[in-house]
């Protein structure tokens, strides 16, 4: 087999298997389409559940999401560049930095019911929050920040070192070299990173069961101390604790869930494309 022949091999075989990946993704994202899209509708989205939540709309639960996604945004972001920002650009190859990756790494694999027993003990007992948005955002954003760090981290080390080197050599200190050159060239990847994480934060369902969700509210929150009602808990929910739900609701709302996740990935992969083409390396 020559050369070509065997590249035409490995170009089959590879996407033989991307295919058996991608189809049924497409597959279960088409069927969820199809047996949902009939209940989606501005009074779905709008109203709150009626007669046992056999009837109306998500309004409660999907703001719920929308409040913890910001607030484990609020809770995470700051945190975990800041701390990518001292791994790559201050603290240098150490071996204290060393067991400090392994450890971010290992975070990043842990099942999420564990941040949700975590955060009970600390954030809801401990902390004496109870179970509310708050306690929940805190949650999620502990959850979301080893894969953040290690995103932004990578996008920073990313960035050519002679940009550094130009711009110390100008008389720039170390931080406003950070600030003016390093931080918006790594921004794709770290924009991207950041909403990859948020996109999970906001799927999870384990560790809001245990700081904030509740099962049924007919009101909004008032303040980061209440309770709320979010979109994975409620379709959890529906799905087996609702005895005569009808289908087309359950699936209409695992359809939104599914749309706010790809609104998300969708909007990191627009910002990541629009920053790279004005990107000068």
């Amino acid at each position: 087999m020559n050369r070509q022949q065997t590249q035409k091999a490995a170009t089959i075989i590879i996407s033989g298997v991307a295919a058996l990946v991608i189809i049924p993704i497409f597959l279960i994202l088409a069927y969820v389409f199809i047996k949902g899209i009939g209940v989606v509708n501005w009074t779905f989205l709008s109203q709150p559940p009626r007669n046992g939540m056999t009837e109306g709309g998500i309004m409660p639960a999907l703001l719920g999401t929308i409040f913890l996604t910001v607030g484990t945004a609020v809770t995470a972001i700051p945190l975990a560049i800041g701390a990518a920002i001292y791994l790559a650009e201050y603290a240098g190859d150490t071996r204290a930095t060393r067991l400090i990756r392994l450890a971010i790494v290992n975070l990043a694999g842990i099942p999420s019911i564990v941040y949700g027993l975590f955060g009970l003990g600390a954030f809801v007992l401990f902390l004496n929050f109870g179970t509310s948005i708050l306690a929940g955002s805190l949650t999620l954003g502990i959850m979301t920040l080893p894969v953040v760090i290690s995103t932004a981290e990578e996008a920073i080390l990313a960035v050519p070192q002679e940009f550094r080197v130009v711009s110390l050599s100008l008389g720039a200190t170390r931080w406003q070299t950070i600030r003016h050159q390093v931080l918006p060239h790594a921004l794709p990847g770290i924009m991207t990173g950041v909403i990859l994480g948020l996109s999970r934060a906001a799927g999870e369902t384990a560790p809001i069961l245990f700081t904030v969700a509740a099962f049924y509210l007919p009101e909004l929150p008032d303040s980061i101390f209440d309770q709320a009602m979010a979109l994975p808990y409620h379709l959890y929910v529906i799905a087996t604790q609702v005895p005569g739900m009808p289908i087309e609701i359950q699936y209409g709302t695992a359809l939104v869930l599914l749309m706010l996740v790809l609104l998300l990935t969708l909007f990191a992969t627009v910002i990541r494309s629009t920053m790279r083409r004005r990107r000068e390396w």
